[in-house]
């Protein structure tokens, strides 16, 4: 299907003024569904274009995995004649997002009170750090940034707190880290597909457009806190932020006889059933497994009497002794042993394709799956940088001299 667009949003077209991580996965999400992705460059280029490795300039692994299924133009927002080329092209289109901070957005006249007086039906989607009328909106947002300021950071810390009061030798520096990956960027990312989705849903039944933001340190937030705020939740006295489950001691990967396992005994059933299966009878009838008033504030000691237990067998014992007593256990995979899960192997997660410029590439599916109007990871390939620039004008409406003046008046790359 490359090269043809299908999907449950076939028909809709998004002019996408993001970059980097957080813009760009939400509106490859809305790629991957069908809509025509346009992604506006400045002469440089996306900055996670750089990022290696690459096989060819301008086109790193990173950016790669992260816009698919877009087109690329190219235009010099500092010249009035590129404003003017982007008002047109987004004057057809559905969904204008940008992840600019407010004053530079108001300098380059991208505001939707402006937009929306050449497309009433245009959804404008911001998709900034912080939220605009709060005191940190114009502070420059990356993924690390808001971990750190989210309390994302601090989890680890929390959880090594914990590990001290039991296993002093385990417990490391007992400072904030990041999660290694960008955690950030991506979940809120996809509240901005979400986002943006919603509108579109609003404006089918009421052909009203409307402006939306979202904004990444108070969706990372939202996200840390769903479990976090924990006691805090009671006001004014409840008990300290912090969920005791996920910050216990013990909540990690098991040490087996011969590897990892996540082991997760989570209901009653669950819990009665694990201390059959590692003969511990004496606490099948205990209080502290069957009553969850019980067992919720004391869940740590529970943890603990797993990680005792699962260095007396194999992985793969214990994975058989789970199964039959029907209680949650997985092996811990390493990244490279993703590629030969048998699991995704048998749904066909990853996908191999040839890329006109680059060659032999894999990505991973897309992973909703619709009965009627399937998504798909190779609509479009990875456009190079700017190579849809003319398609793009041109569908606007701009005659070839007006093309040409356009490319003509670019910094030479």
């Amino acid at each position: 299907m490359t090269g043809k667009t299908a999907g449950a949003l076939k028909g809709i077209r998004v002019v996408d003024l993001t970059s980097v991580v957080f813009g760009p996965y939400a509106t490859q999400t809305l790629g991957d569904m069908g809509a025509d992705v346009i992604k506006v460059e400045a002469p440089e280029g996306d900055v996670l274009r750089g990022v290696t490795p690459t096989r060819t300039d301008g086109m790193g692994v990173v950016f790669m995995n992260i816009n698919r299924n877009k087109r690329s133009v190219v235009l010099d927002l500092k010249q009035p004649a590129h404003r003017a080329a982007l008002d047109r092209v987004v004057a057809t289109a559905d969904v204008f997002i940008h992840s600019i901070r407010p004053k530079a957005a108001e300098r380059l006249g991208i505001a939707y009170e402006r937009l929306k007086t050449a497309n009433d039906r245009l959804i404008h989607c911001t998709a900034v750090g912080f939220a605009s009328d709060g005191p940190y909106a114009d502070t420059p947002a990356y993924d690390d940034i808001i971990q750190g300021l989210s309390g994302t950071a601090d989890l680890n810390r929390r959880q090594r707190e914990a590990v001290a009061t039991v296993r002093p030798h385990d417990a490391g520096a007992m400072a904030p880290t990041f999660v290694p990956g960008a955690v950030a960027d991506k979940t809120a990312g996809l509240i901005v597909a979400q986002g943006i989705l919603a509108a579109l849903f609003h404006r089918e039944r009421t052909g009203e457009g409307q402006s939306i933001e979202i904004p990444m340190f108070e969706a990372m937030t939202s996200f840390t806190l769903l479990e976090h705020l924990y006691g805090a939740v009671h006001q004014p006295d409840g008990a300290p932020f912090g969920y005791n489950r996920s910050l216990a001691p013990d909540r990690r990967p098991f040490p087996t006889k011969d590897g990892f396992i996540t082991v997760m005994p989570f209901t009653t059933r669950h819990w009665r059933s694990f201390f059959a299966a590692i003969g511990r009878d004496d606490l099948v009838e205990a209080p502290l497994v069957n009553d969850p008033n019980i067992r919720s504030p004391r869940i740590a000691e529970l943890y603990a009497l797993i990680a005792e237990a699962m260095p007396s067998r194999t992985t793969a014992d214990w994975l058989e002794a789970m199964r039959a007593a029907d209680v949650p256990a997985m092996p811990v995979n390493r990244l490279e042993d993703l590629a030969s899960d048998p699991h995704l192997a048998a749904t066909g997660f990853f996908v191999d394709s040839e890329h006109p410029t680059e060659g032999a590439v894999r990505t991973t599916a897309p992973p909703i799956r619709f009965s009627a109007t399937p998504a798909s990871a190779t609509h479009r390939p990875v456009p190079k940088l700017g190579a849809d620039t003319r398609d793009v004008l041109g569908e606007a409406g701009f005659s070839e001299a007006e093309i040409e003046a356009i490319e003509g008046s670019l910094p030479t790359r």
